[in-house]
């Protein structure tokens, strides 16, 4: 009647083995360590890093205790781990020096910072210790409002001077074109014209919608984005935006910064372990800019480098250190992009689609007429230096669209069409939230809440043994089940902790043992009814669940509520709090009933059970 089979006992076996591998990195103390980032747009980090960084530490005859590779968003990043911080210190200047031989001018940053201490063989498995949010660790938090408006004016800034150009090119006559609001209006004196007109923006622009109005010889066409392309083009600004955050953010050195979505036009920035705000601000707001140059064909580079520059020309390195001589008179700069994207060319190979603003197009058509076959450069500025990003062959005159081609890889476009939005932001940000958490203030977090959740885990289990005897070790047992089972899952899901998830840590244990409160006095009553307490302990476990099932469900719907529309730490909490229910039903239930089974389940003859005193109403 109570027993369960094998391979009841085999999951709960495997569950017990998986909170416990997952649960033990938590008890090991951080250890020094270093982190190589990009520090510049056009270098990125792969996994051909981590090779380099332990011939660099072998070189130097340093030791360390592992050198792992992980994508951190959407960079690349190395970290080694060291026994002490000597060696940490040590070795930073043997990277420094190995990575970067130019160091006025470091294509990579090495950056302190902290890793567990836990072994290899259980970072493999990914078995690592919980990822402390802000309360519990330190740092700084920033709440940034994006101006979307600020993305769809420049979105229809190139839309107008493309349609301006194309008009031109097919001889399309119109009486005007001006920018309303959300709305691009152009002004025609004949029919014939505007009709050539829509077809020849519906041909081009497949995200616009043209509506005709107007009689006699004042006739309109009324050009504005479709609705599901309005919403990409915010919500494209905003994901570049993230995207130059975490470009910039890299530099800071922090592990596991949080650089998140939150609605439709905000952006939450959290940065662990940094609290020099000033310089966090200084980084988030950095600007980086543009140009496109032509190149001085006056003059053959030569391999070297060595080739005399002559005056108002200026000398780069391209590609593999190949140098290049461009003219330092810009033909435009970044502000005058409105768009980029990957795409192919005519022959389905990769490139890059460029949409200038009207300025724009203006400046390039000028400087591009009659100079089919020469070659010009995009370069990109970033801390007063220049990085050359491709040099490109003039192919045609070229206007307020054009590609760039030859890139090689869909890879490779879609990096450049990156690079060229995220230069600089998409749409302008302020900070409308800012808080700053020291380290000690997010130590004390800690020892408070881990204090709370013991003391009240040990008043409940002196509860339960004192009140239920032999059923209430049984329900400690689960409910320490429980605990570690949601550590586990926390730790394997690397979900931020803060504060108001430890609450809801407390919270679960209170649920879990509530359930087991009600499957003990579920027994009581089939025992005083005058059930065999074998029988008891069945009727007790299947129809105390259907009531465990129905206060969980409900507050589990409470909880995903939470989830789906909370923000920030009530999210966190709502996580928590919905995995702390599953874990509940699980171990209050599946793991109690296993443990009363294999106590009592082989007892043929039992006459007694150990669940306290049994109160029967007076005849």
């Amino acid at each position: 009647m109570n027993r369960y089979p094998a391979w009841k006992y085999v999951l709960i076996v495997l569950a017990l083995a998986f909170g416990i591998l997952y649960t033990v990195p938590n008890f090991y103390s951080p250890s020094p360590a270093l982190q190589v980032n990009s520090a510049k747009a056009t270098v990125k980090v792969d996994s051909t890093m981590q090779a380099r960084v332990e011939d660099a530490l072998k070189a130097a005859n340093l030791a360390n205790t592992g050198i792992f590779f992980n994508v951190n968003g959407t960079q690349g990043v190395v970290r080694a781990r060291f026994v002490d911080p000597d060696a940490q210190f040590k070795a930073k200047e043997a990277l420094e020096k190995a990575l970067n031989p130019d160091q006025t001018d470091p294509a990579y940053s090495v950056t302190f910072n902290s890793m567990s201490s836990a072994p290899s063989w259980l970072q493999s498995i990914h078995a690592l210790p919980m990822f402390l949010g802000l309360d519990l660790r330190g740092g700084v938090h920033f709440l940034m409002q994006v101006d979307t408006n600020g993305v769809l004016t420049k979105r229809l800034q190139g839309m107008q001077a493309s349609i301006r150009s194309s008009l031109r090119d097919k001889d399309i006559r119109h009486s005007g074109i001006e920018r309303n609001a959300e709305q691009i209006i152009i002004k025609f004196t004949d029919a014939d014209t505007r009709t050539k007109a829509k077809n020849l923006i519906l041909d081009q622009q497949r995200d616009a919608d043209v509506i005709e109005s107007g009689a006699g010889t004042d006739l309109t066409l009324t050009v504005s984005l479709k609705p599901l392309a309005l919403q990409q083009a915010k919500a494209d600004g905003v994901k570049q935006n993230i995207a130059t955050l975490a470009k910039r953010i890299n530099e800071l050195g922090t592990q596991e910064p949080i650089i998140q979505q939150q609605g439709i036009d905000r952006i939450v920035v959290e940065l662990p372990g940094v609290v020099d705000v000033a310089r966090a601000k200084d980084i988030i707001g950095r600007t980086a800019t543009l140009e496109v140059r032509m190149r001085d064909e006056t003059i053959l580079e030569g391999t070297d480098g060595t080739a005399t520059v002559p005056y108002g020309s200026e000398l780069f390195k391209a590609g593999k250190n190949v140098p290049v001589i461009l003219l330092k008179d810009p033909v435009l700069t970044g502000e005058s992009i409105s768009g980029a994207s990957a795409s192919f060319d005519q022959h389905q190979q990769p490139a890059v689609s460029i949409d200038l603003n009207g300025d724009g197009g203006r400046k390039m058509r000028e400087a591009t007429r009659g100079k089919i076959g020469k070659r010009m450069a995009i370069v990109l500025f970033e801390k007063g230096k220049g990085e050359v990003l491709t040099v490109p062959t003039i192919q045609a005159e070229l206007g307020s669209s054009f590609q760039i081609t030859g890139m090689g890889s869909t890879e490779a476009a879609s990096d450049l069409a990156l690079l060229l939005r995220a230069g600089a932001l998409a749409a302008p940000m302020a900070i409308i939230e800012e808080s700053v958490i020291g380290p000690q203030l997010g130590a004390d977090n800690i020892k408070q809440g881990f204090d709370s959740t013991l003391y009240g885990f040990i008043a409940i289990s002196i509860f339960m043994i004192c009140y239920y005897m032999l059923f209430g070790g049984f329900s400690v047992l689960a409910l320490s089940f429980n605990l570690l089972l949601l550590v586990a899952i926390l730790s394997l899901m690397q979900i931020a902790l803060t504060l108001p998830g430890m609450a809801a840590i407390a919270l679960a244990l209170g649920m879990a043992i509530d359930s087991n409160v009600l499957i003990n006095e579920r027994i009581r009553e089939e025992l005083r009814a005058g059930n065999s307490p074998q029988a008891a302990i069945s009727a007790g476990f299947d129809r105390a669940w259907a009531t465990i099932l129905d206060s969980n469900v409900t507050t589990l719907i409470v909880g995903l509520a939470l989830l789906a529309f909370g923000s920030g730490s009530i999210r966190g909490f709502a996580v928590v709090h919905c995995l702390g229910i599953l874990t509940s039903m699980f171990s209050s239930v599946f793991v109690s009933r296993g443990v009363v089974n294999l106590w009592y389940g082989r007892k043929r003859k039992l006459t007694k059970l150990s669940i306290g005193q049994i109160w029967k109403p007076a005849d």
